[in-house]
């Protein structure tokens, strides 16, 4: 950390003695206890603190209020379906359902966050917008909502993640997004973000960040949990019709960087009655060095401007992720989740890759649904618990498997 990096990580540091209200909501100064805030290089100072003295209020206007509301309904097509599993219930011997944001325009839960983001971007007067991705969906959800707003849209994407996510490069090409590819260290979500921030610290004024998920500094990571948060929020309706209560007893969602599983927890968080149970990628095995569990194998450090769970050496250096899914292919996970593992308020889980493969193949053949690697995690939760029959599981299935049709190819197809 630079001198202006500390000096600006000391006027976001909350003391002992404050407390977060809501454990979904941080404090003033961008704080899930102790977790998060603002580290960032005085630099950026500027472009964060126009975001966080503006978020809220524009949140919170009626003319935000009516168009994100409109786009939701009407462009990213929600609510979307939730949708009771049969089969899955009867092998599970519990009631699943199958919360489908799969079914979102552009096959993600991602889009939920772009509409919203790009909407404030325009609010704060940018004219254009750079954006990070891995598995590319949240590029390519940028990418989108930048052509239905005729708004120039740049995004950064490891080579090794351009390689396995080739569709979803030529999607976003095609919606008239610059494709970047950074070829520094891992060529994965993390060095797409390094290479992100770089670009915005030189093009301050007229350029918005549109971050993917639920990292950064303060207040990406509530700013992003907030407009993710309808997919609880209607979860929360629509159990109610179809069981007669608001809330589950399971919640399960697979976590990355995070902003699936803010969205899918985030109503029903610390409310006494329901598991939230987050599944992370292991990888070869959290016992190897092939691995993405953050949680399972990380510890407090800083990673793209806040204090999360991150997985470092002994002195600090960042150690290289590794996951099938490129999507939870990256060291760290956002200040909400870190929060929630550390007060006990949400479990972790790791999956392997091997697991996730078998948990999409299982979906596929049960559902006839083929799942996104990374939702594939989440499934394969189901495998690790045991459940009663009166149990009601929610599953969020955060997206679509066409992007990785060549992996599942690669695996069921070995001798």
């Amino acid at each position: 950390m630079t001198s202006n990096q500390k000096l600006f990580s000391e006027k976001h540091t909350t003391s002992s003695s404050e407390k977060v209200i809501k454990h979904n909501i941080p404090n003033e100064r961008g704080f899930y206890g102790n977790f998060g805030g603002a580290y960032i290089p005085e630099m950026l100072y500027p472009n964060v603190d126009e975001l966080r003295s503006n978020y809220r209020q524009i949140l919170e206007s009626d003319t935000f209020r009516q168009d994100f509301g409109l786009l939701l309904r009407d462009y990213v097509g929600r609510p979307t379906p939730l949708f009771y599993a049969r089969n899955l219930s009867k092998k599970a011997g519990a009631k699943i359902y199958l919360k489908r944001e799969d079914l979102c325009h552009t096959g993600a839960h991602k889009l939920n966050n772009v509409v919203g983001q790009a909407l404030m971007a325009q609010h704060l007067g940018k004219r254009r917008i750079i954006a990070e991705t891995g598995a590319g969906q949240h590029g390519v959800a940028t990418a989108t909502v930048c052509a239905l707003l005729r708004i120039p849209c740049t995004v950064f994407m490891g080579s090794k993640d351009m390689a396995r996510q080739k569709p979803n490069v030529m999607r976003m090409q095609m919606l008239g997004a610059k494709v970047i590819a950074v070829e520094s260290g891992s060529q994965s979500l993390k060095d797409a973000t390094n290479e992100a921030i770089r670009h915005w610290i030189n093009h301050p004024a007229d350029t918005y960040y549109l971050i993917g998920s639920t990292i950064g500094p303060h207040p990406y990571p509530d700013l992003v949990a907030r407009l993710q948060s309808v997919i609880s929020k209607e979860i929360k309706v629509q159990l109610l019709r179809e069981e007669g209560t608001e809330n589950p007893t399971h919640v399960i969602a697979c976590a990355g960087g995070g902003s699936n599983a803010a969205g899918a927890f985030f109503h029903f968080i610390g409310n006494g009655k329901t598991r939230l149970i987050g599944t992370e990628a292991a990888g070869e095995g959290v016992d190897t060095k092939l691995t993405a569990a953050t949680i399972n194998s990380g510890k407090a450090g800083i990673i793209h401007g806040c204090k999360t769970l991150l997985m470092q050496t002994a002195d600090g250096q960042v150690v290289e992720a590794h996951s099938v899914s490129a999507g939870l292919d990256y060291p760290g996970i956002g200040p909400l989740h870190a929060h929630l593992h550390q007060t006990g308020l949400a479990e972790f889980i790791p999956v392997t890759d091997t697991e996730a493969l078998e948990a999409a193949m299982m979906l596929s053949r049960e559902e006839g649904i083929i799942p996104a690697l990374e939702t594939a995690h989440a499934l394969a939760a189901l495998e690790k618990m045991a459940f009663k029959p009166t149990d009601v599981i929610v599953i969020s299935l955060s997206g679509r498997g066409d992007k990785d049709l060549q992996t599942y190819q690669q695996y069921f197809t070995k001798p």
